[in-house]
């Protein structure tokens, strides 16, 4: 999907939140030609007013389920067995 400049796309996280502490929603945006993931919860004021909390962070592509591993073995190192 091309996303015009500084606009972006939140969706319902429902299916994923687990916790309060997880987002009620979550999207990407284009900000200033950098692309940012956003994070959104649903909030009430002590005067009662609903409003959203927003969290941007640097944009992060999913891995496709590939995993690295990584030894801290020496290449040369002998196995006792």
């Amino acid at each position: 999907m091309e996303r015009k400049p500084n606009t972006g796309a939140l969706f319902s996280n429902a299916d994923n939140k687990k916790t309060e502490k997880h987002p009620d929603y979550t999207g990407t945006a284009l900000v200033n030609g950098k692309t940012m993931s956003m994070a959104a919860w649903i909030n009430e004021s002590k005067a009662g007013k609903k409003y959203m909390s927003l969290k941007f962070d640097d944009f992060k592509p999913k891995s496709d389920g590939a995993r690295e591993y990584t030894t801290t073995a020496p290449s040369n190192a002998e196995i006792p067995f």
